[in-house]
């Protein structure tokens, strides 16, 4: 059987951190997927889809996502029923999340987001992210100038 789910969307509201009686660390939050296709006349439209995580992946998440974040999440879809205080049975479908990701959406220091974490994905047991040299790299070219490149000239024939 094969139960995978891979999402990108932006966070509806802040995540917050709870604890389980166990000691154990979940949250719990939704984003907004927006819909590949719009009708002419029609705004796009979105989908909305729980997610929970646990662990490190929860604290992970708390930590450096907030309302508006974009976020690559990979998981399985659970479904579950629970008994509501009013005493009517509820069914929910929600996203286990495996693995979580920042997108290279670059923010400036907009809900503690830290741009030196940009293309680094949390999952299971591993720690979390450090700097690492690709991205100082990546971070050279946008102090260069257009004096970097060379000028191609238009009489040439392409090689293609």
């Amino acid at each position: 059987m094969l139960n995978r789910v891979i999402l990108m969307g932006r966070l509806v509201s802040d995540p917050e951190l709870k604890t389980t009686g166990t000691g154990i660390s979940v949250t719990s939050f939704r984003i907004a997927v927006d819909r590949s296709y719009v009708k002419s006349g029609e705004e796009r439209k979105a989908d909305f889809f729980d997610i929970v995580c646990w662990r490190g992946t929860a604290e992970f998440v708390c930590r450096y996502f907030g309302k508006g974040s974009l976020i690559a999440v990979e998981g399985q879809l659970q479904s579950r029923t629970y008994q509501a205080k009013d005493g009517s049975n509820r069914y929910v479908v929600e996203v286990v999340a495996d693995n979580v990701s920042f997108t290279g959406e670059r923010r400036e220091n907009a809900g503690g987001y830290n741009q030196s974490y940009a293309n680094q994905t949390y999952g299971g047991n591993q720690s979390y992210p450090q700097d690492t040299a690709p991205q100082q790299a990546a971070a050279s070219y946008e102090n260069g100038s257009n004096s970097d490149f060379q000028d191609m000239p238009l009489d040439d024939d392409l090689p293609f």
